[in-house]
């Protein structure tokens, strides 16, 4: 069994700031893949940006290198510090992971962009 634990996630003026953070807990070997999703109401979910086990980072074109993924391997977290956030980011954003044979969803965190 594996659990996925977000956090970070609120309410923030565009332009700001906020870092999410994705902790995975439970019957883990190696992390393969961390990855993070986001999806508004009506529409697929989205790759908003991906870290390999290795460090190889993967974000969405909208990204415009407003965010950075990160991961700590030996507490099998993974870390979103997004930057100049607009009005556009607001979602709900999941983490992922990839393990060998399996694979994992985190239960969503809002982020919500607004004056």
């Amino acid at each position: 069994q594996v659990q996925l634990v977000e956090s970070g996630g609120g309410l923030v003026q565009p332009g700001g700031s906020l870092r999410l953070a994705c902790a995975a807990s439970g019957s883990i070997t190696t992390i393969y893949s961390m990855r993070w999703y986001r999806q508004v109401p009506g529409k697929q979910r989205d790759l908003v940006a991906a870290i390999s086990k290795i460090g190889t980072k993967t974000y969405g074109d909208y990204v415009e290198g407003r965010f950075t993924i990160s991961r700590d391997n030996a507490k099998n977290t993974a870390y979103l510090q997004m930057d100049s956030l607009k009005p556009e980011d607001t979602a709900i954003y999941y983490c992922y992971i990839l393990l060998a044979g399996s694979e994992y969803w985190g239960q969503g965190t809002q982020v919500t962009v607004s004056s």
